[in-house]
């Protein structure tokens, strides 16, 4: 049933190993734009979630996963450097689980 709610909800697909924790934040209003698996061949090395938000939603979104028992080993508040100027600023979280 969630593989077909993410087929539906998300375009392109998600990453297979990320979909449940991004469904888990967006379920709970939280604003992702960027996600993927990690691992060789993936844009990041570890487990990453990207999405906006002020100074507090950063907070908001970490205890959403902790409280549903996702497993978070960092949340960042990061500023790309795109074209020689810093774009953002942008919350992550990594989690810390190998991806199938």
């Amino acid at each position: 049933m969630e593989n077909a709610i993410l087929e539906k909800k998300f375009d392109p697909p998600l990453d297979p190993g990320i979909g449940h924790f991004v469904l888990v934040l967006t379920e709970h209003g939280i604003e992702t734009f960027e996600s993927c698996e990690g691992g060789v061949g993936h844009a990041y090395p570890e487990p990453t979630i990207r999405f906006h938000g002020d100074v507090a939603e950063g907070m908001r979104a970490l205890s959403v996963a902790v409280r549903a028992g996702l497993s978070v080993s960092e949340l960042r508040r990061v500023w790309p450097v795109i074209d020689k100027e810093p774009t953002g600023p942008y919350w992550e979280l990594t989690f810390s689980f190998q991806a199938p």
